[in-house]
């Protein structure tokens, strides 16, 4: 009986050490969109970004840090709190409660600029997840929104993955009733798009 305990033991332990450790800790903050809100924990994005990340071979812990609700101001606001998980990485996917608010532009960007500085005075590496405003709202006023994050990632040096809705925002099928969050199978085609961007980042040392 001891020497079965102790065999077990030691396979216990080989395994452990044959599984190779996280290779990083990637917090998303974000709004609804992210949060998962109408899905389950499961079901939600870090949730799919982890899987997908880890079937192209990137082990990475997503740490989901999304509220629904949040805009860009929000986001700055809780930002020690999203960092206090000491995350390697920032995802940052914050803009459609300001657009769908309309507003200030200028606002937006100056609470992207503070996140994204603040994180990397932690030593935090940034990426940014870009937004687009409802159509309704005009075309100069789409135009700068757009533009704040090209702006904000060239300022910074970060990367910019254009639009986290991409593939997914026209298409009925991959959205909720109320048009504005993705079902899950939405959420995993935006999963599906964006892994090769993040994973690029993540490696991007």
């Amino acid at each position: 009986m001891r020497c079965r305990k102790i065999v077990a033991a030691l396979g216990l332990l080989l395994a452990l050490l044959a599984s190779p450790a996280l290779a990083c800790r990637l917090t998303v903050l974000g709004d609804s969109l992210t949060s998962g809100y109408g899905l389950t924990e499961d079901q939600a994005f870090p949730a799919q970004l982890q899987r997908t990340l880890g079937e192209r071979g990137t082990r990475c812990e997503v740490i989901n840090a999304g509220v629904a609700g949040d805009t860009s101001a929000s986001g700055l606001a809780r930002l020690e709190w999203a960092l206090a998980d000491e995350p390697t990485h920032l995802l940052v996917e914050l803009g459609g409660n300001d657009a769908l608010r309309a507003l200030k532009v200028e606002e937006l960007k100056d609470n992207l600029n503070q996140i994204v500085l603040q994180a990397q005075a932690r030593g935090v590496q940034v990426m940014l997840a870009g937004m687009l405003a409802p159509p309704n709202l005009g075309r100069a006023y789409g135009d700068a929104f757009r533009q704040v994050f090209a702006d904000v990632a060239a300022a910074q040096g970060v990367p910019l993955y254009p639009f986290f809705l991409d593939g997914v925002a026209l298409d009925g099928r991959l959205m909720q009733p109320d048009g504005i969050h993705p079902n899950a199978r939405g959420v995993e085609v935006i999963a599906e798009r964006i892994a090769p961007f993040v994973q690029a980042f993540l490696e991007d040392d």
